[in-house]
């Protein structure tokens, strides 16, 4: 991790979370706020740990996961530029409740438990925005119990795909893939089902995998 860096209120304007304040907030809060970069696989948070700040992603990738004592490992989510972590236990006062780390390298803004508050209290627009990040991991949640229990492996790789392509040129596109292993982390399957499955999908046409993207094909939603 190197030494924080000072941001400007432009940099805020572009970050969602922020973007409904108004400038002279926007001011208050370039004095608070800090940037921070992390290298590749570095640890980010702890599961279990009690810290005090939010984390805004500005650019890279960032995995939050749970494990347990014998190192195995599910994935909760990935997350890229413009989503944040660490909200629920500025909240609720509890502990961290996943360990977060880097996929690669990226550049974080840190905010203390105290500053986000009083952005809370004093911006119903960004305290929304809060909510309805919540409610949608709260929906995310609720997608992945019911693809684990009703789903095949098949339907789990498809709905995984989807969620994370954007389109780009006309096209669904997974502009930076995800390791085979942190795919099977994140549905609930082996890492070698995860590898058959896709090759599979790549041999019917449902998907095309390049050196540093996966572009799917509008067949792939059968599955989902």
């Amino acid at each position: 991790m190197t030494r924080p860096s000072m941001v400007s209120t432009l940099l805020l304007k572009n970050v969602p979370l922020f973007s409904t304040l108004a400038e002279d907030q926007l001011l208050l809060l370039s004095n608070v706020l800090h940037r921070e970069q992390f290298s590749k696989n570095k640890l980010i948070l702890h599961a279990g740990d009690k810290t005090e700040t939010l984390y805004v992603v500005l650019s890279g990738r960032i995995k939050v996961a749970m494990g347990d004592e014998q190192g195995k490992e599910v994935v909760l989510a990935i997350l890229s530029a413009g989503e944040y972590f660490g909200e629920m236990a500025l909240l609720d006062g509890g502990s961290r409740s996943a360990n977060v780390s880097a996929l690669e390298a990226c550049e974080l803004l840190t905010l203390s438990k105290l500053e986000f508050h009083k952005c809370l209290e004093n911006n119903f627009s960004m305290a929304m925005l809060v909510m309805r990040g919540l409610v949608k991991r709260l929906r995310d949640a609720d997608k992945k119990i019911t693809s684990l229990a009703l789903m095949d492996v098949y339907g789990r790789v498809a709905r995984l795909l989807l969620e994370q392509a954007e389109s780009i040129d006309g096209q669904r596109t997974i502009a930076k893939k995800l390791a085979k292993k942190d795919i099977a982390n994140m549905i609930g399957a082996s890492r070698e089902m995860v590898t058959r499955v896709m090759k599979d999908l790549e041999i019917r046409g449902m998907i095309e995998v390049l050196p540093e993207s996966i572009i799917l094909n509008d067949t792939l939603s059968e599955f989902d």
